[in-house]
């Protein structure tokens, strides 16, 4: 009987610990910018929404650019920006 109790918590206890965020990187070229949408599209199709906090001031087409991003709602959303 203890033991299914035991098992009952850690369950329970399982479904209220976040899930692990990760990131990743992404280099290409910026084809076009959208400052109102707070989103700019890569040479390859990619379409990268900016985090809040995250200059895009500095990103503009045809730049070269360095991109951590992490996935959130589905969608890839820039953490930190580099212009080479």
């Amino acid at each position: 009987m203890s033991r299914h109790i035991i098992i009952a918590v850690m369950v329970l206890a399982s479904a209220f610990v976040p899930l692990a965020v990760s990131a990743a990187d992404m280099e290409g070229k910026v084809q076009s910018v959208d400052t109102g949408e707070r989103t700019f599209t890569l040479d390859n199709g990619t379409k990268l929404w900016v985090a809040d906090g995250v200059a895009i001031d500095s990103v503009q087409p045809g730049a070269e650019v360095a991109v951590t991003y992490e996935e959130r709602d589905g969608k890839p959303v820039v953490i930190s920006v580099t212009v080479k």
